[in-house]
């Protein structure tokens, strides 16, 4: 009795052995299978500039200041070839409405952008999150036959270990076709 015990241990010993040696070797080569990357990596510029607002404009003024801070929080981050960088300039003035674009042309808006953006990369600030607010924050009126929006924003900014916000007022316009641009923003004014 005591011998078949003894092999009834050692046989469940070896199963359970077997079985933790299986389980790793599936983890192990679920890991590699995964890190073999089948697909491509992108960068976060090109992640953005793979969004057509030709086909898929965002639907709502949130969704328009949202991808608005996704590309300036990209563009203020500096990690993107000249290329992109224009490409991206290009995506953001899609969201902007006609009267916002009359105010510069393609090529001065782009100067004053790569100025903005290398002032920051120069003092090492970033963007280093945002907070749009709630759908249900979002003020809607009508005005001179036209539909607005206006909404807060906030940024946070990050230089070194030092942390500031931003807060941000937009106006958004319906226009013809029935997307949000963005007409303007401005600081918040601090209450006192």
């Amino acid at each position: 009795m005591k011998k078949q015990t003894g092999v009834k241990v050692v046989i469940i010993g070896i199963i359970l052995v077997c079985l933790v040696l299986g389980y790793f070797y599936y983890l192990s080569n679920k890991k590699s299978k995964q890190d073999s990357g089948d697909g491509v990596k992108i960068s976060e510029a090109q992640e953005l500039l793979l969004r057509n607002l030709d086909k898929n404009y965002p639907p709502t003024p949130r969704e328009v200041v949202k991808y608005f801070c996704e590309i300036a929080q990209c563009l203020y981050g500096g990690d993107y070839t000249e290329e992109e960088f224009t490409d991206l300039a290009m995506q953001v003035r899609k969201l902007y409405d006609e009267e916002l674009l009359a105010n510069n042309t393609e090529k001065q808006y782009i100067e004053n952008l790569k100025w903005d953006t290398n002032k920051f990369l120069e003092e090492g600030v970033v963007i280093s999150s945002f907070a749009p607010a709630s759908s249900v924050d979002v003020e809607s009126f009508t005005q001179d036959g036209y539909s607005w929006a206006q909404m807060r924003c906030t940024f946070t900014l990050r230089k070194g270990t030092k942390l500031a916000s931003s807060k941000e007022i937009f106006l958004l316009r319906k226009d013809a076709q029935g997307h949000w641009k963005i007409y303007g923003w401005t600081m918040e004014e601090e209450e006192q």
